[in-house]
């Protein structure tokens, strides 16, 4: 499974049914709020709330960690540079 594979916006965890964060190191996906990572076998994610594993607070910061440096990697600053947008009530 890749970043920008479009079954990513609907894929949600089947316990709180709220959003995933695809780890691609780990073949993997994970919901943060709850801690869990749900695994990606043969591109398939298995998504049952038995198939999840809990992790612990120093493997939640460290993946909490690479999402946000792969987030921050990725995040381009607009095309019209800052205060160089739309005014407010024009």
């Amino acid at each position: 499974m890749k970043a920008d594979d479009p079954l990513l916006k609907i894929l949600a965890c089947p316990i709180d049914k709220g959003p995933l964060t695809l780890l691609p190191d780990e073949e993997a996906l994970y919901n943060p709020r709850l801690r869990r990572r749900y695994p990606i076998l043969d591109g398939i994610p298995q998504l049952l709330p038995s198939s999840g594993e809990q992790v612990s607070d120093a493997e939640h910061e460290r993946v909490v960690g690479e999402v946000e440096k792969r987030r921050r990697a990725t995040d381009t600053p607009s095309a019209a540079g800052p205060g160089l947008g739309p005014r407010a009530g024009s």
